[in-house]
């Protein structure tokens, strides 16, 4: 499990900071992050960049892209944030539905799912970065354990 993509609507706020955080676990990997709708160009939500950067995370030179399907075809794992996220990419790339998971499917009675903080205060964008850690643990634990 050597290409790992994360995916979100824009690309700005919340699969940015998922890909940071598995690139800090993953160095060696291939980590990367689109989106379904996304604001092409556009950097990190300052709010986004602003608490990852609390956590030691830097944001500074993402961009946002699109999602396509050579991405699709590229990743062993695709991570999305949202059941209607994975809904939208097996209907769009249907060869690519047993490697797409949502980030928060902890497990049968742990799963949830991280809200867009996109236009929303502060504490939507803390909300959203813990929901992302809790995943991104959980799922560095399974990778390595795949891997």
């Amino acid at each position: 499990m050597n290409a790992i993509l994360v995916v979100c609507v824009g690309n700005i706020c919340r699969s940015p900071v998922a890909e940071a955080m598995l690139k800090a676990q993953f160095p060696g990997k291939q980590i990367w992050s689109a989106g379904l709708s996304a604001l092409v160009g556009e950097p990190a939500d300052p709010l986004a960049q602003s608490i990852a950067a609390e956590h030691g995370l830097d944001l500074s030179e993402h961009r946002a892209q699109q999602l396509t399907s050579w991405m699709c075809r590229q990743a062993d794992l695709i991570l999305v944030m949202e059941n209607g996220h994975r809904q939208q990419l097996e209907q769009q790339h249907p060869l690519a539905r047993g490697k797409i998971h949502c980030l928060g499917d902890l497990g049968v009675e742990d799963a949830f799912q991280i809200a867009d903080p996109y236009r929303q205060p502060r504490a939507a964008f803390a909300a959203a970065h813990e929901a992302i850690r809790r995943g991104v643990s959980y799922w560095a634990d399974r990778i390595r354990l795949l891997s």
